[in-house]
């Protein structure tokens, strides 16, 4: 087997030039993202969900301050199946109060709409991080979904 991240090893005198992205932080509103990533996952269960199987996302935002990736997990339980309903509906996969089989296979590369806000965390180092929440997700509409938006297709 060969790992193709094997060109990607730095000699100790090589020269650096990638900075890395600069973290931007969304204003408050309503965004479009692109699903750039889904795994699947299992949530290990706390005191109000038990252990259930977990859909991790990674929506990309295209905003005027820059692109943003914003973490978003989705429980697969019972008493959090509105979140992932809208989620659906935010792709256009699913109408509302029309029953789903859910299809994972046309997640990542589509396109959705939600509400984003920014939210402060206190990091293991004990400092406060800013960070791009997800506050709600929009029902798909074609509308808000210019013809050059990068990365993905319309789901209709």
């Amino acid at each position: 087997m060969t790992n193709n991240n094997q060109n990607l090893a730095m000699g100790w005198n090589d020269t650096i030039t990638e900075d890395g992205a600069k973290f931007v932080v969304l204003p408050e509103g309503d965004y479009n993202f692109v699903v750039s990533k889904f795994e699947r996952g299992r949530y290990a269960g706390g005191p109000k969900i038990p252990a259930c199987n977990m859909a991790k996302l990674v929506l990309k935002v295209d905003s005027d301050e820059g692109n943003a990736n914003v973490n978003v997990n989705l429980l697969l339980y019972r008493t959090m199946e509105w979140k992932v309903s809208s989620f659906f509906r935010s792709l256009g996969l699913k109408k509302s109060g029309e029953p789903l089989v859910m299809d994972w296979s046309k997640v990542e590369g589509a396109k959705g709409r939600g509400h984003f806000k920014p939210d402060t965390y206190t990091g293991n180092d004990g400092r406060v991080h800013d960070k791009n929440e997800l506050d709600y997700f929009i029902d798909f509409d074609p509308e808000f979904f210019p013809e050059d938006m990068p990365d993905a297709e319309l789901p209709f």
